[in-house]
């Protein structure tokens, strides 16, 4: 097999390739800044592409070595150990030329496909069924709603009584949901009102705008009005592959009885059927089966759209220097590089 990286290549392979994440797209690439990027082809002797993955690679201070990442990659078929195999060398020499002390990836497997977690075990890969979730990059768990072909009407009939209720009700009192993404100024203090009350860290509003710039028409920012014009709720939205993925949402605790929240997430929905794609991706619940947990109100809300909690296999290292990965972690595991 032969190795190539022409873009159109990369991004055609990848963007039609079954249960795949907007994170493998050379656009995803454009908005993370301090991240270097590249993307590697794998293809048969006539030319076929067999697997394909992007890789991250963030510089660790003080080290003199890199972090290479490939978010929810690679993309081929996880059963496929011969070209699981060819695409890890390919990693392996990449990385090794980055002065890596390790590579990971995260592939979309279902946490209980034996057969390909094997498969990457028996490749080198190291792999600790036991992690948890909160040092993962990524969510373990992501809340999907599979559309697999139903109407606007079969899909907002399967959602819970109370749901559907408040999607109306929305409605009745005259909210209005909109998607323009030059809408940053109604979004962005919404995300700072969120991140304040729910205590986590945002991103700048000009991160918002390169997301939105580098996904062009396959990215949404959705915003929720009350009847005089006050932004309530705001979501960005990405359509890739056979999915619509809710990557970012921020919402105001004033006019809560309008019910925003949920007349934005049914737009969205309908974006996602109207596009024809099989699968909205609410994204990451993360301790949804501890109710006692203060992220299982986010689960609550989103499996009254009636989806499913899908659980994926986690993370799988390829170590090159267990000697960097440890001073890695010792020296900089309390300066936010504990997923690494």
């Amino acid at each position: 097999m032969n190795t190539v990286k022409p873009e159109d290549t990369y991004e055609s392979f990848v963007s039609q390739f079954r249960n795949v994440s907007f994170m493998q797209s050379k656009k995803w690439s454009l908005v993370k800044e301090g991240w270097q990027s590249d993307r590697l082809v794998l293809k048969d002797k006539e030319g076929n592409v067999k697997g394909a993955v992007q890789l991250l690679v963030k510089k660790i201070p003080y080290l003199r070595t890199n972090f290479v990442y490939a978010p929810r990659g690679p993309v081929c078929d996880p059963h496929d150990k011969e070209t699981l195999a060819k695409l890890t060398d390919m990693m392996k020499d990449y990385a090794k030329k980055k002065k890596a002390f390790v590579f990971r990836v995260d592939p979309m497997i279902p946490h209980d496909d034996t057969e390909a977690v094997e498969i990457l075990k028996s490749l080198g890969y190291s792999y600790d069924v036991n992690r948890s979730e909160d040092y993962m990059i990524q969510s373990l768990k992501n809340y999907v709603l599979r559309i697999n072909g139903r109407t606007e009407q079969e899909v907002f009939d399967s959602f819970h009584q109370r749901w559907r209720y408040k999607i109306r009700t929305a409605i009745k009192k005259g909210v209005r949901c909109e998607y323009e993404n030059t809408s940053l100024d109604d979004f962005y203090p919404l995300m700072v009102e969120t991140g304040e009350r729910d205590h986590f860290n945002i991103r700048s509003k000009e991160y918002y705008k390169k997301l939105l710039d580098a996904f062009g028409d396959d990215a949404r920012l959705y915003i929720c009005y009350a009847p005089d014009g006050t932004p309530l709720s705001g979501a960005v939205v990405v359509r890739y592959g056979d999915r619509v993925s809710y990557v970012y949402g921020a919402s105001t605790v004033n006019q809560r009885n309008l019910m925003p929240n949920y007349l934005m997430q049914w737009n969205m929905i309908q974006w996602a059927i109207e596009s024809g794609c099989t699968i909205y991706d609410f994204m990451g619940v993360p301790h949804c089966e501890d109710e006692s947990h203060p992220n299982y109100g986010v689960y609550r809300f989103k499996k009254g759209f009636n989806g499913g909690v899908e659980q994926y296999a986690g993370e799988f290292d390829y170590v090159l220097s267990g000697f960097k990965r440890k001073l890695v972690r010792f020296l900089l595991g309390l300066k936010g590089y504990r997923k690494i």
